[in-house]
């Protein structure tokens, strides 16, 4: 039974230091349970931040490696699954630098079709889309979205679509708040202009210039 005056929002929080200070003391168990708390998202942000690449389960297994031979310093400043974060963000970026990847963009622009299915997506966004439709705009927006730097895309990747808040992302990235705010809003226009662009481009080719 909880306590009196816990919320199951804080008996998770003291259950996940619990494991965390086992984990520091050399407890393997404890920290295996860490990482089944944490894959999926990890895997998520590095699947979404490297498009995708054959190497996702490698900069996984990495970050995890690092964290258990870093937890020893972790220090409970911040909460652990921010420290996590940090690291995995840190080692894609490491990933990046290895390889000399400056941009990452799929191997094609959009096709017609897809362009066209995304001018609807966006006409009928007042409007409840089916799973279809969903699946369509998330494939599309991914490719928007490897036209971005890696730093943009990981902006947009943290708060859209893993739902991180502002403060979060300025302890996972070490920036400042509103230097994220600013960062993020400028990310949204390079995106909105990535989207420009596909259409001019594709007018053109409709009139044949």
């Amino acid at each position: 039974m909880s306590e009196p005056g816990l919320s199951p929002r804080s008996e998770v929080a003291d259950a996940e230091v619990e494991l965390v200070r086992r984990s520091q003391a050399g407890e393997w168990e404890a920290f295996e349970q860490l990482v089944r708390r944490y894959q999926s998202r990890v895997f998520s942000i590095i699947h979404r931040l490297l498009r995708g690449r054959e190497d996702v389960e490698d900069v996984a297994q990495q970050a995890f490696a690092k964290a258990y031979f870093s937890l020893r310093r972790f220090d409970f400043r911040s909460a652990f699954g921010t420290w996590l974060y940090r690291i995995v963000v840190n080692e894609c970026y490491d990933w990046l630098r290895k390889r000399r990847v400056r941009r990452l963009v799929y191997e094609a622009d959009l096709s017609d079709d897809q362009l066209q299915h995304l001018e609807r997506i966006v006409e009928e966004e007042h409007t409840e889309p089916s799973p279809s439709r969903r699946a369509e705009a998330s494939d599309l927006v991914g490719r928007l979205l490897a036209r971005l730097s890696p730093q943009d895309r990981l902006l947009l990747i943290l708060k859209e679509v893993e739902g991180f808040s502002v403060e979060e992302i300025g302890e996972i990235t070490g920036l400042n708040p509103n230097t994220v705010k600013v960062r993020m809003f400028r990310a949204r226009e390079r995106l909105l202009k990535a989207f420009e662009r596909m259409r001019t481009g594709k007018g053109r080719r409709e009139h044949g210039m």
